[in-house]
């Protein structure tokens, strides 16, 4: 393993030495050649050396960064513009892990329109980097109930993609029926007209929402005069939807034709919480939010650094039509100059950056700074709510410090019937749900009539760690810091045996919540640990154990319908795999065929009169 800059002094000021005191880019790699940060400056080798000076506050995340630093690499540029847009692009194609800006991204979500499919999905996620390099996020959004209204009436209004794999191999589901949906499972839309649709939609989360509704207007009005009454008819109910979208959303401006971005933000000792209004037209169409960290003792200086940073890097992902020719700031920005020059030429228009004092737009940045306050209070009471529960938990089950990954496990069936196990996970105290896993008990004993939680649980614990079978990094983030079983002692023996086997257990903390008394026990013990119902740390354990039976209950309902489905047509004889497959493809559902009379039986292809009798006996 290659040492770190920060061991090997010498080494550290001759590579800082070679670095020109130029504007450009530079890069910072570990010891696997991964690019940790990317970053710029107008005079790099001053930018770089000041990561590595002792009396350097430097932030948490960027600390940890530095002390994985092995090499460090530079590309100059003529001017600081060009830095600002090589940095962007750079960003954009490696991704680095340390240049995320939000402190925590499950806060807030994004929109992602994943165009790096031939059939894009549009969907709501809280993880920006799950992506390829073709898919685009809009966001993050600080209303998540309305953005999700938003996506349902999108969805609504234009025929898309409705679901993320298709419901049968052969024929479209009831979307493509009802026109939600053009038929994408089956392809009866080709590739490039359904991505006309979608790039109508990316107008709603561009901001560009009365653009589309003029678009709209001027289709509708030509199939009006070509008598195509019903494509006209189906354009003005999207323009009635459409408008819906920002009604009621109306700023109070003079100009109801500006359009501008306005940011500000509220800031405690740690933390800075931004927002940022989209207003097109007179209307707010967007409403942004991000999280930083604030350096200790920090001064405007400091806070028009955090707001250059959280627009270099929301707009290094903005297509141009998406930017204004109007951005409003709170704090003066340390290079302004440079990122409206940045922003000009990516829009080949004129972008003016300016940090109003008085009138009508200082009005805006009130506004928007108010409501950063709001957003920075309950992020704080959220914060401490979610930190009191992990030092809680910490000290009823005696670690060495606060769990920042925890999961629990639950297993849902019915005497034994369609067995499943769930896996859900938690970070920082708040449920991560790209890490839920579902997991089909394969254990042949165990099958209706009988039922065995101790040999599931031990299952699912073994399937679950078995990538760590002798041998466990620490740093890997998937691994948690505690594993919580619901059950009782049982069910908590048995996944210690397996996780002792695995020689797991000096790394992991394994407890079981007991249902009846909802009590904490931890392996080997006779007595649960002393706790109150109410403490915070066990109402966390609560909530994971609640959201983990949820979902295995989901999943153990999903296949059972699916077994009830198949069970009631192998019993009727003479029906095979083949032409179950033709009754449900021309019924839909067991209870159409149930209700079916003769004469719609033998309508179905390869299903005769003797068939259909039987069917029908079978289900009269």
């Amino acid at each position: 393993m290659s040492s770190t800059l920060l061991s090997q002094p010498e080494k550290l000021e001759a590579r800082l030495k070679e670095i020109p005191p130029e504007p450009g880019v530079y890069f910072m790699r570990d010891d696997r050649d991964h690019i940790l940060y990317i970053g710029k400056s107008k005079k790099l080798r001053s930018r770089v050396r000041s990561y590595f000076r002792e009396a350097q506050d430097l932030s948490p995340r960027i600390a940890l960064m530095v002390r994985q630093v092995v090499e460090i690499e530079f590309i100059v540029t003529d001017t600081e513009a060009e830095a600002l847009a090589l940095e962007a692009n750079l960003i954009k194609l490696h991704q680095p892990h340390f240049n995320v800006l939000l402190k925590d991204d499950k806060k807030y979500p994004y929109v992602v329109i994943t165009w790096s499919h031939d059939y894009p999905r549009i969907f709501i996620t809280r993880n920006r980097r799950l992506g390829k390099g073709r898919d685009k996020y809009y966001g993050p959004y600080t209303d998540s109930r309305l953005l999700r209204d938003t996506l349902n009436l999108v969805r609504r209004i234009f025929p898309m993609r409705q679901r993320p794999q298709p419901l049968h191999k052969d024929r479209p589901c009831l979307n493509y029926d009802i026109g939600r949906c053009p038929g994408v499972c089956q392809q009866k839309i080709t590739p490039e007209e359904y991505h006309k649709t979608i790039e109508k939609i990316a107008m709603v989360f561009q901001g560009r929402g009365s653009e589309l509704i003029n678009t709209l207007t001027k289709q509708m009005e030509q199939a009006a005069e070509n008598l195509e009454f019903e494509i006209a008819a189906a354009l003005r109910d999207r323009i009635t939807g459409l408008s819906s979208l920002t009604a009621g959303q109306k700023v109070s401006l003079p100009d109801d034709t500006v359009s501008r971005d306005a940011v500000a933000l509220a800031a405690s000792d740690k933390t800075a919480s931004i927002q940022l209004f989209q207003i097109r037209a007179g209307k707010l169409v967007g409403r942004l939010g991000f999280i930083a960290d604030v350096p200790e003792n920090h001064t405007d200086v400091d806070l028009g650094m955090i707001l250059q940073r959280v627009l270099e890097e929301h707009y290094q992902y903005a297509d141009p039509v998406e930017i204004p020719p109007e951005i409003l700031v709170q704090h003066p920005l340390p290079d302004s100059d440079i990122l409206a020059t940045y922003l000009s030429e990516k829009r080949g228009r004129k972008v003016a950056i300016d940090s109003p004092q008085r009138q009508v737009k200082a009005e805006t940045i009130e506004m928007v700074a108010r409501n950063a306050e709001f957003e920075l209070a309950r992020i704080t009471k959220q914060t401490e709510r979610e930190a009191a529960s992990l030092q809680d938990l910490a000290e009823i089950l005696d670690l060495p410090e606060l769990p920042r990954r925890v999961e629990c496990y639950d297993i849902s069936h019915i005497q034994g019937s369609d067995a499943v196990g769930s896996q859900v996970v938690f970070i920082d105290g708040l449920p991560a749900k790209q890490y839920y896993r579902h997991y089909k008990i394969k254990n042949p004993d165990i099958h209706i009539g009988r039922s065995d939680d101790f040999a599931s649980h031990a299952e699912v614990i073994g399937r679950r760690f078995r990538k760590y079978n002798g041998g466990v990094n620490l740093d890997d983030s998937d691994f948690p810091n505690v594993v919580i079983i619901d059950g009782g002692k049982g069910q908590l023996s048995a996944v210690v045996k397996v996780l002792s086997e695995m020689e797991l257990m000096a790394h992991l903390c394994v407890v079981s919540l007991a249902k009846q008394h909802e009590e904490i026990f931890l392996p080997g013990a006779s007595n649960a640990l002393p706790t109150e119902p109410e403490q915070p740390g066990v109402q966390l354990v609560r909530r994971l154990r609640d959201e983990s039976h949820r979902f295995a209950l989901s999943f153990h309902r999903q296949q059972r319908s699916k077994r009830m489905t198949r069970s009631y047509l192998d019993e009727i004889p003479g029906l095979g795999a083949y032409k179950q497959k033709q009754l449900m493809s021309h019924f839909h559902s067991i209870d159409y065929i149930r209700a079916a009379d003769l004469d719609a039986l033998q309508k179905v292809p390869g299903v005769g009169e003797n068939l259909a009798k039987s069917i029908y006996n079978y289900f009269h």
